[in-house]
C-alpha cells in the first residue's frame, strides 16, 4: 500500500465544510485497519444573535451533511463549547438536553462528547458529567490510541495536577512508536493567551508527549482553521458550526466575525480525519479547505 492523503469537500449551505486527512503508512505485505472519523466543534447550541441568524439550523445541517458521507465514519467526536454559556443552571442543562436531543439524529453509533468552556466552565463540568459522562479519558480504535484531555473546566485555564497525572499514567501503558490522537478543547500552546487561546499548565501536557513520536492533536475553541508545530508534534483546530472568529491576534478581542449574506455559512465547518495504516505507527496529515 502506498501513502496517500485523503483530501475532500462537502458543501453545507453557501459555504463549505473544512476537511482535513490523517494518514499513516502500512506494512509491506500486511493489509492494515483503515478508518476515519469527523470532528465537529464549538456548536454553542442555546446563541442567539447577529452573528448567525440561521444558530437553530447550521447544527441540523451538518448532521444531515454527516449522515449522507457515502461511507460513514467510525465514529464521531464534538470537542466541546456543545452549548452556548448561561449563568442559569436550569437553562444550561435544558440546551444539554435539547443539544443532545438535536445530535440523537446522527445514524453513527458511537458519538464521543468533550466540554468546552461555555459548557464547563461555570460548574465545573457538573452538568456536562451529568448529561455525557467523564471531561476526560482513552479510548483506542484499530490501532490508535486517542486521550480527550479537559482543559476547560478549570476557570483557570489549566488542565491541572490530577489531570496531568492520569494523562503521564495512562501515556506510560502506550508504545512511544505507536499513533497518537491528543483532542482538547483549548490549544494546548499559547496561541493567543490574552485571548485565553491557550492553556496554562498545556507545557506540561506537551512534555508528557513529547517522547511519543507519533502525536496529533485535533482542537477547537477558535474558531477557524490553524496549523501549529511544537516540535514533531502537530496541532490542527477545528471551525465553528456557528460562528467565525479573528485570525489570531489580529483584533483587540476575539468577537464574533459578522454574518455575511452574500456568502452564509462562510467560516463555518467540521472536518473528516482519515487514518490509513495505523498500525505502522506514522502519521502523516494533509488538509484543504475552499
Amino acid at each position: 500500500m502506498q501513502r496517500r492523503d485523503f483530501l475532500q469537500l462537502a458543501g453545507l449551505g453557501g459555504g463549505a465544510i473544512f476537511s482535513a486527512s490523517l494518514a499513516g503508512c502500512a506494512s509491506a505485505g500486511k493489509p492494515q485497519d483503515e478508518f476515519y472519523f469527523v470532528q465537529l466543534s464549538d456548536t454553542h447550541w442555546g446563541f442567539q444573535g447577529a452573528p448567525n441568524p440561521d444558530a437553530r439550523g447550521t447544527l441540523p445541517k451538518a448532521i444531515a451533511a454527516v449522515n449522507a458521507l457515502p461511507k460513514p465514519p467510525d465514529f464521531i467526536v464534538f470537542t466541546g463549547d456543545l452549548t452556548h454559556t448561561t449563568d442559569d443552571p436550569a437553562e444550561r442543562r435544558r440546551r444539554m438536553a435539547e443539544f443532545k436531543q438535536v445530535v440523537g439524529e446522527l445514524k453513527v453509533k458511537t458519538v464521543r462528547f468533550m466540554p468546552g468552556e461555555h459548557d464547563a466552565s461555570l460548574d465545573r463540568g457538573a452538568a456536562f458529567r451529568e448529561m455525557f459522562g467523564d471531561t476526560y479519558f482513552r479510548f483506542d480504535h484499530k490501532g490508535v490510541h486517542f486521550i480527550a484531555l479537559d482543559n476547560v473546566s478549570d476557570r483557570g485555564t489549566t488542565l491541572g495536577p490530577e489531570q496531568l497525572a492520569w494523562m503521564q499514567a495512562e501515556l506510560a501503558k502506550l508504545n512511544p512508536e505507536a499513533p497518537l490522537v491528543v483532542l482538547a478543547h483549548r490549544p494546548l500552546f499559547p496561541l493567543v493567551p490574552k485571548w485565553d487561546w491557550h492553556t496554562r499548565d498545556g507545557d506540561q501536557a506537551l512534555a508528557l508527549l513529547m517522547p511519543h513520536k507519533n502525536v496529533t492533536v485535533f482542537y477547537g475553541h477558535i474558531h477557524q482553521e490553524h496549523h501549529q508545530m511544537t516540535g514533531h508534534i502537530a496541532h490542527h483546530s477545528a471551525r465553528s458550526l456557528m460562528f467565525p472568529l479573528p485570525a489570531p491576534g489580529t483584533a483587540d478581542k476575539p468577537t464574533a466575525l459578522p454574518w455575511d449574506p452574500a456568502a452564509p455559512y462562510r467560516g463555518l465547518g467540521w472536518r473528516e480525519v482519515a487514518v490509513e495504516g495505523a498500525k505502522a505507527g506514522r502519521i502523516e496529515h494533509g488538509v484543504s479547505n475552499a
